[in-house]
């Protein structure tokens, strides 16, 4: 009579356990527990300096756009961790890495130095992108999905440049660095049009003076993919990246900043598991 409610828990048991597996399996054939997509982003830089107030007891005011020159190929890595099918975690990092040498077409003089024509300066950039997300999905069917995402993002830009003016007026060298790390909001949008195409959207957003960064300014994002899969685990992508970053500093007597704007193609491959 005592062994009757244990085969009866038992059989309860085994039961809800079956219950609760057969859709978990169904599920882990529905959607990938990893993707991994290794690309390279043909970006496209360009800037903007800005100052003013007063520097050495003279008045300065000025807004100069400058470029990088041609196009550089960076590389850009994305993966994804689905844990469920509305919870996932999400990890990119971006690097732009770009030497640039340009020449004066005509002196500029300023008080008793003349920078002569034919001078050249040689600006070395490096700005690094990576950010670790998580993404609930807030709407999620089989060929739709809306995420929203919060995470944290980190950022570095390294900055040198060397100028050579001619024996009569001498070279110039410096260097800057900043990095840190601030929460960055987001959301996302997942098309699925067919068994082996997806559409992905994505928009993020974060301002330096809620995280670590000794400046303030924000950097903004958004992107889109189109990804083919040739097999299960294995697909391209294609899509474009677009980057803004603004970057102020003020002191006593002067405020400056730059602003910093990445665009362009991307492709890769994806590796899904």
């Amino acid at each position: 009579m005592k062994a009757l409610p244990f085969l009866a828990l038992a059989g309860l048991t085994a039961a809800v356990l079956a219950t609760f597996a057969a859709p978990a399996h169904a599920q882990d054939q529905d959607y990938d527990r990893f993707t991994l997509r290794l690309g390279a982003m043909d970006a496209d830089g360009s800037g903007k300096l800005k100052g003013s107030g007063d520097i050495a007891g003279n008045p300065v005011d000025f807004d100069e756009d400058f470029d990088f020159g041609s196009n550089e190929i960076s590389p850009r890595i994305d993966g994804v961790w689905r844990i469920t099918p509305r919870n996932r975690v999400i990890f990119d990092y971006f690097r732009f890495d770009k030497n640039n040498t340009q020449t004066l077409g005509q002196d500029i003089s300023y008080q008793d130095t003349t920078v002569p024509e034919g001078s050249f300066a040689k600006l070395d950039t490096r700005f690094q992108l990576a950010s670790l997300i998580y993404d609930f999905s807030v709407v999620d069917s089989e060929q739709f999905s809306w995420g929203l995402q919060l995470g944290a993002e980190w950022a570095k830009l390294d900055g040198k440049v060397r100028a050579d003016a001619g024996p009569d007026v001498g070279s110039f060298y410096g260097s800057a660095k900043e990095d840190g790390v601030a929460p960055v909001v987001g959301t996302r949008l997942s098309f699925t049009p067919g068994d082996r195409w997806l559409i992905n959207l994505q928009g993020q957003y974060l301002d330096a003076s809620w995280g670590s960064f000794d400046y303030d300014g924000k950097i903004k994002r958004a992107n889109a993919i189109v990804e083919y899969r040739v097999t299960q685990n294995f697909g391209v992508f294609a899509g474009y990246d677009w980057f803004k970053i603004n970057y102020n500093e003020s002191g006593r007597d002067a405020s400056g900043g730059i602003d910093l704007e990445f665009k362009g193609p991307m492709a890769g491959v994806t590796f899904a598991f």
